[in-house]
């Protein structure tokens, strides 16, 4: 099988990384990659790994067709014999969600969508033998993707996007999506063995998204995908992946992961995030709203304080020696928040911090493009990144 997945522009190499790193008996092989996309080939086992496991994919996409096509007439031939009977059961519609074309002759976004949804259409309605699809109920996603004249059309096996973990039932003011916080943790280098500070924590998803790494939660472990829909879906090996996953979860380790902000209901929230995220671990429905005196070691530990407060924690005996740790953050800046001004300010203040965390690695993402001339240092890297339709700047500052 042949699948793609999507993550933030910018994080392909590193979603690249984790799909070669997915254990398991499957098999994952790296095709290509490209904007925001990794394509890769495995079995179905694979394919419920990756929606499983995976921390910064948004969605898995499988390919049900790949073909060139220079017009329209190439378009609708290609799409008529893609074999969509045996991925999309009877009773099932299907809709044309979304055309991406990039340097090729077939721009028109339109009129790609409705070939491709008559020739898809067409041939399941004479493989079924009916006049026509279901409008209503349930819907078999198709994307286009369209790069140098080669169409790939891929199924939507994800459903509703793997950025919804379950534990985030209030976002806070401007949220960072759960999979670019995935993706900035990893970017950063940051490992469980190291201490974990973030200061600008509001709805605390860097801090849940590093302690799910550090349990070895699978993000996806307890959720429904639309490849459940389809026709290629075994419940047997879904089940045989999930419940490999869930034995892998390991409370027992020790962490430090910690986070505080100035806001005391972002810091209730964020509190509130982490509880249903151990929930979701432990396989119990997740709780909505705070629940006053809950506090596990292996949860992270957050706190009402202005960043110009925060402090690192005491050296432990057992931490490593090549770093102290890891100050990875999302603060609040201009274009979510409509406040350039105050955001240049914030910058400014958060100087401060590589005085009070010496040693620490600092990694921290903005829209701002002047970031560094605020901040008053130049990164020692820079990437463009998105998260979610914002594009943005992933800075980073070694020791």
């Amino acid at each position: 099988m042949t699948a793609v997945a999507l993550c933030a522009a910018g994080a392909e190499k590193v979603l690249s990384n984790e799909l070669r790193r997915l254990d398991g008996e499957s098999v994952i092989r790296i095709v290509d990659s490209g904007f925001g996309r990794v394509r890769f080939e495995t079995d179905l086992a694979g394919i419920y790994r990756a929606l499983m496991a995976l921390r910064i994919a948004d969605r898995v996409l499988l390919e049900a067709a790949s073909f060139p096509a220079g017009d329209f007439d190439a378009l609708f031939k290609g799409a008529s014999a893609a074999p969509w009977e045996a991925y999309i059961p009877a009773g099932m519609g299907l809709r044309v969600s979304r055309v991406r074309v990039n340097r090729s002759r077939l721009a028109a976004v339109t009129s790609v969508q409705a070939v491709v949804h008559k020739a898809a259409a067409g041939r399941l309605c004479g493989k079924m033998g009916v006049e026509r699809l279901p409008e209503q109920g349930p819907q078999a996603e198709i994307r286009v993707y369209i790069e140098k004249d080669n169409v790939s059309l891929l199924l939507d096996v994800s459903g509703e996007p793997l950025f919804r973990r379950g534990y985030r039932t209030e976002g806070g003011v401007a949220p960072l999506r759960e999979t670019t916080a995935a993706a900035m943790l990893l970017l950063s280098g940051w490992k469980r063995k190291f201490p974990l500070y973030d200061p600008f924590c509001g709805a605390g998803t860097i801090l849940v998204e590093a302690a799910m790494y550090a349990w070895d939660m699978a993000p996806g472990i307890r959720r429904r995908f639309a490849l459940s829909d389809l026709l290629i879906a075994r419940r047997d090996i879904e089940e045989a992946v999930r419940e490999e996953l869930v034995k892998k979860i390991n409370f027992e380790r020790t962490i430090r992961i910690m986070g505080s902000d100035a806001d005391g209901r972002s810091a209730a929230i964020a509190k509130s995030n982490a509880e249903r995220a151990y929930d979701l671990a432990c396989g119990r429905p997740p709780v909505k709203g705070a629940r006053p005196g809950v506090r596990l070691p292996f949860l992270p530990d957050i706190r009402t304080l202005e960043a110009k407060d925060a402090c690192p924690p005491p050296r432990g005996k057992d931490d490593p020696e090549d770093a102290a740790g890891f100050i990875v953050t999302n603060p609040p800046y201009g274009r979510r928040l409509g406040d350039t001004a105050e955001s240049e300010k914030t910058y400014g203040e958060m100087a401060g911090l590589r005085q009070r965390f010496p040693g620490w690695k600092l990694a921290v993402i903005s829209d701002h493009p002047g970031f560094e001339s605020f901040f008053g240092a130049k990164a020692s890297s820079c990437r463009e990144i998105t998260n979610g339709a914002f594009p943005a700047y992933f800075y980073q500052y070694d020791p």
